[in-house]
């Protein structure tokens, strides 16, 4: 049989970090090798009992979850990090992948997901409760968006605000001082570069990135 998984579990609240022993003890394949209740306490039992996942809260006394999270990232970078929380914003989600942690549960995952995601976590794999891996999918497509629009021309900036808000492309030349050609050919480019070819696209497109908060240039 191999060796079991070693597990840290990092809580403020012995209650929360008893449930995890009985949860990771009742069943194969696991050894919680210590506890601590805070950031100062996790970054020494780390140096000391050796685990091969830390299974960490974000709220804590003293140093944050995700000031943990980097100093071992820097100090132990061998050790793998299983944020759990009560927390699933957006913003706790996404900090905590910059910072390095390796998944990402809520506090209320069933005993089996748990286990599963220290497993995937210790096997180098990442493991994302559905709501984190949403958070993760929504951040890269926002992404892409955003470098899709960076690769807009100034000009192609312009059309796009006044297709969105509705002009011709008649309306559009007249208040840019171009052809109608010219704004065609420049339609014709945003629509290929953004991958939209419906002015029922490109509004929609615009309202998402708050284009039309902004005076029309």
């Amino acid at each position: 049989m191999s060796d079991p998984i070693r597990v840290l579990v990092v809580d403020d609240h012995s209650v929360v970090r008893e449930g995890i022993r009985h949860v990771l003890e009742g069943g194969d394949g696991f050894q919680v090798v210590a506890e601590a209740a805070n950031g100062a306490e996790a970054l020494e039992r780390v140096a000391g009992a050796h685990p091969d996942v830390v299974l960490l809260d974000l709220s804590m006394p003293g140093a944050s979850g995700l000031d943990v999270v980097r100093q071992l990232r820097a100090r132990h970078p061998d050790t793998r990090i299983l944020i759990l929380s009560v927390h699933d914003d957006r913003e706790y989600v996404l900090e905590s992948v910059r910072v390095g942690a390796h998944g990402y549960l809520r506090k209320d995952s069933s005993p089996a997901d748990i286990r599963q995601a220290i497993r995937a976590v210790h096997a180098g794999d990442a493991f994302f409760s559905p709501p984190a891996a949403r958070h993760l999918t929504a951040a890269v497509q926002d992404q892409a968006a955003t470098d899709r629009l960076d690769d807009l021309t100034l000009r192609e900036r312009e059309i796009l605000l006044r297709v969105a808000r509705g002009r011709t492309n008649r309306e559009a030349a007249a208040e840019l001082g171009i052809s109608v050609r010219t704004v065609e050919t420049h339609r014709d480019s945003l629509m290929r570069k953004l991958g939209i070819h419906t002015v029922a696209g490109l509004t929609r497109f615009a309202l998402e990135h708050r284009l039309l908060d902004k005076p029309t240039p």
